[in-house]
């Protein structure tokens, strides 16, 4: 029990803690949107901009974020210009975020064997800069939900209604695009691209699962992504496994086990 003491370990129990809770907070958002994908789509972005970072001798992590960014901007505009088929946007840009990625592996053969820990997270090497990163995105996040919830609960379930009564849904769309880029642009390191989708989407599940309202399904979607988070960095640290991948497969349990607790009072 004497990695709990660790400054590392302390570092990534509290990196995992705050995203834990921004990221399921957006995956709401997401899923209700029917835009699931877009974590990965954003995560595969993010990595390209880490190799950028790379290449350029600048903060990966920070790069990664502001390139994530960008590419929300991006599915936004393809969103507008493809009406019909908005979910083309997410194809196109994680076609190209891909692409991108993969030209400057090549460009930087040094570099690949950190980009890749990106891929699949590497929460105790975090450093103070990355946690000072990732709780400022925390606190942007929580305060832009916590002042623009109404307007976002009302775009969510009735977005004509809300247009009607004069609500910029462009803007809110907008909104929620780049907050979860930037979400995406401080976890990849945390938990990896490969699985940064799985903390968005996984804990909403269960909370759609068992939530009897919208603000409820938040509470639970939290909840049960920092139990997750908690859990698996502890079991990760004392049996010495991928931190990132246990985590995942702790919110893939607790979402078994809230299907079957679900059916059985279905069955009631």
């Amino acid at each position: 029990m004497d990695i709990f003491l660790e400054p590392f370990f302390q570092r990534a129990l509290i990196g995992g803690l705050l995203i834990g809770l921004t990221a399921p907070l957006m995956g709401i958002f997401l899923v209700l949107r029917r835009l699931s994908m877009i974590g990965d789509t954003l995560a595969h972005v993010s990595i390209a901009g880490v190799a950028i970072g790379f290449l350029m001798n600048i903060y990966p992590t920070f790069v990664g974020l502001v390139v994530a960014v960008v590419a929300s901007f991006g599915i936004e505009w393809l969103r507008k210009a493809y009406k019909t088929y908005a979910e083309l946007s997410i194809a196109v840009i994680m076609s190209g975020g891909v692409a991108l990625a993969t030209f400057l592996f090549s460009l930087g053969k040094g570099f690949t064997m950190n980009v890749m820990s990106y891929f699949f997270g590497s929460i105790y090497t975090l450093d103070s800069s990355d946690l000072w990163l990732v709780l400022g995105v925390t606190a942007l996040v929580l305060l832009t939900v916590l002042f623009n919830f109404k307007e976002m609960f009302l775009m969510l379930f009735d977005e004509d209604a809300a247009g009607v009564s004069g609500l910029p849904l462009a803007f809110y769309n907008r909104l929620i695009t780049v907050l979860t880029a930037l979400v995406i642009g401080v976890s990849i390191k945390i938990v990896g691209a490969l699985l940064v989708s799985s903390l968005l989407t996984i804990p909403v599940a269960v909370s759609l699962t068992l939530g009897r309202s919208f603000r409820h399904s938040v509470g639970i979607a939290v909840i049960v992504s920092e139990i997750a988070v908690i859990g698996g960095l502890s079991c990760a640290g004392i049996w010495n496994l991928a931190p990132g991948a246990t985590v995942v497969l702790m919110l893939i349990a607790v979402l078994v086990l809230a299907l079957l607790t679900g059916r059985r009072w279905r069955f009631r």
